[in-house]
């Protein structure tokens, strides 16, 4: 468990459908610390390509203070194992982030985000039809981070 504010990251890519069958796709690092389990970076777009991954990541590097190392797990998808995906690790290390894959097949590991994913779908997406989906995104990020209340452990 994470002590101190960025010390983990985690991140998926996951996908909604809107009313007009367009789908959107939403990438997210998630900082997993006791304090306030923040959403600091997303990233949403209407196809699942690597510069919205590279965009997101870079949001949340601006973020980042300089004494911080954080651990970014992932699960395997295919937007963690693309070519491009793999010459950013270098940007990665440069930016003293440490990646960590999940076990093939293994959704547990990354069970925090997932679970992020399926609350933010039941609280927001499935409970109404949007017909604007990224500001419906948006709005619940913004309450996630500013207004809902967490129990502290």
């Amino acid at each position: 468990m994470a002590t101190k504010p960025y010390e983990k990251w985690l991140t998926d890519v996951t996908e909604f459908k809107a009313l007009d069958g367009k789908k959107c796709y939403l990438s997210s690092i998630l900082i997993l610390d006791r304090f306030n389990n923040e959403i600091i970076a997303y990233k949403m777009g209407q196809n699942p390509n690597f510069q919205q991954i590279q965009e997101m990541l870079q949001q949340a590097f601006r973020k980042l203070p300089k004494n911080a190392n954080p651990i970014l797990p992932s699960d395997q998808g295919w937007q963690y194992q693309m070519q491009c995906y793999q010459c950013y690790q270098c940007f990665l290390k440069s930016n003293s982030i440490q990646q960590n894959m999940s076990r093939k097949g293994n959704c547990l590991d990354n069970a925090t985000m997932e679970s992020f994913f399926g609350r933010l779908k039941t609280k927001c997406f499935y409970k109404y039809k949007f017909e604007k989906t990224e500001q419906a995104i948006h709005d619940y990020i913004r309450y996630y981070n500013e207004k809902r209340i967490q129990s502290v452990k």
